[in-house]
């Protein structure tokens, strides 16, 4: 990044006139380096800056201090999270009923635009509730109306065609992509409960982030030798929220940057749409262009594929699909929601009856590369930091498989750390150790008493 760059940045922030996160946020749709008027015009477009005179003179005083060289790294300062709630984008939810359908579908995008604009990851519109966002892990409100049946559902159907609204009346659940513009991209889901219908709405950024910039650094040489493989099955898991799409994102677009193949998506919905590059690339969607993620992955091994990546593996069918697929000369990619790699493996092989259970152990042995568990843990300033645990399936991983004895795994991950393995305890308390994580969070995040009664302050 040009030292001009990282000045006005660094006097945005000190000015008040937009938040880090708020720039890192516009950094990431602007493709990592703009040139600085670009990134300038870019805050004034998404609505982030109003005070052009005021921005023409940091920008100014950006370029005079860039001749002296970059801004000198200090240490974040820590801070409460940030709580304060998003601008509504000219949308006054207290006057909902007076606005036509178009009027209301233009506020609707504009708020979705604010919303990513001012760093949150979801956005909701419920009945019998305040609009509200999610940043940082925390809740914030958009507005203190509460919206009424009526209101809540008008505002999550205003922007579906007559066919998505039909669907979404009728089976009372509905996900979709919602795009709005070339860069704004969000993932939906609409519900109805007790009081009414409600939306959640997800901030997809407008392209990959590196694995690196995902904080992935200590990592990337395991990583870049798990994506090396040709054929077998690697797995992205976490809890909700963690991270796990952007993750699977920036894998592909790695694999779509170093290697020439073909690499065929099921998502459920296409969330991070992925340009050929290198590699041609195939992105299904479950409902539109597939039945479910069983029937698209038997229709895969007859296209062609060298590289199969699966949203989520969710039921058996799914996983035994997946496995099957590793097995015949294709690496398969794919998520799960659990929380560290023996649980992973027990939910991997659990779902097998018991008369399959010796004969899946032995293929998950031999078709396993590898398993990334991930979390977002707050630090001090508000923002979300990662912690990973990566288990490389060597010869006494793969023995443990067969043999049923997770148990073991913990210890041999342990002394497996030159091969690039870790847990997520010792990622934890390195976090802490950087102070990057306050001790609190360390301590709730470790489950390991030895390493727990480390942690002071």
């Amino acid at each position: 990044m040009k030292a001009d760059l990282r000045w006005l940045l660094r006097l945005g922030a000190e000015q008040k006139m937009f938040t880090a996160e708020q720039g890192r946020t516009l950094l990431a749709k602007l493709g990592g380096s703009p040139d600085l008027m670009t990134f300038a015009q870019g805050l004034i477009d998404s609505g982030v800056v109003t005070a052009l005179e005021k921005l023409e003179e940091l920008a100014g005083e950006a370029i005079t201090r860039a001749a002296d060289g970059p801004p000198q790294e200090t240490a974040p300062k820590p801070a409460a999270p940030v709580r304060e709630s998003v601008p509504s984008a000219g949308l006054a939810f207290e006057m909902l009923g007076a606005l036509d359908d178009a009027a209301l579908a233009a506020g609707l995008r504009g708020l979705l635009r604010a919303t990513a604009a001012a760093g949150a990851s979801d956005l909701h519109l419920s009945t019998g509730a305040r609009p509200f966002i999610r940043r940082a892990r925390v809740l914030s409100h958009v507005s203190e109306h509460v919206l009424t049946a009526d209101e809540a559902l008008r505002l999550n159907t205003v922007l579906l065609s007559e066919g998505q609204r039909r669907i979404f009346l009728e089976r009372r659940d509905y996900d979709y992509a919602l795009a709005i513009g070339a860069d704004d991209r969000y993932r939906v889901n609409l519900m109805f409960h007790k009081n009414g219908a409600a939306g959640a709405y997800r901030m997809v950024p407008a392209g990959t982030r590196s694995l690196e910039d995902l904080g992935f650094a200590r990592h990337l040489e395991t990583l870049r030798k798990l994506l090396s493989y040709h054929n077998g099955l690697i797995l992205i898991t976490g809890p909700v929220g963690s991270g796990k799409t952007t993750t699977l994102a920036s894998m592909v677009a790695q694999l779509n940057e170093t290697r020439s193949d073909h690499i065929i998506t099921v998502e459920d919905p296409i969330e991070v749409v992925q340009p050929a590059r290198g590699c041609n690339v195939t992105q299904r969607e479950v409902g539109p262009h597939t039945r479910s993620f069983a029937t698209a992955l038997k229709g895969a091994l007859r296209e062609d594929p060298d590289v199969i990546v699966i949203g989520e593996l969710r039921d058996l069918e799914t996983i035994e699909m997946a496995i099957s697929a590793s097995e015949t000369g294709h690496l398969v990619i794919g998520t799960m929601h659990t929380s560290d790699a023996a649980t992973t493996l027990n939910r991997l092989l659990d779902v097998f009856p018991p008369s399959q259970q010796t004969q899946i152990r032995a293929s998950v042995a031999e078709s396993l590369r590898g398993i990334v568990c991930q979390r977002l843990l707050p630090s001090p300033t508000g923002e979300l930091v990662l912690s990973c645990e990566i288990l490389v399936a060597n010869t006494a991983i793969q023995n443990l498989i067969r043999e049923g004895k997770s148990a073991g795994l913990r210890n041999t991950m342990e002394t497996g750390v030159k091969e690039g393995m870790c847990l997520m305890d010792n990622s934890v308390y390195a976090l802490w150790q950087e102070g990057r994580i306050a001790p609190d969070v360390a301590r709730a995040n470790i489950p390991n008493r030895v390493l727990r009664q480390k942690i002071t302050g």
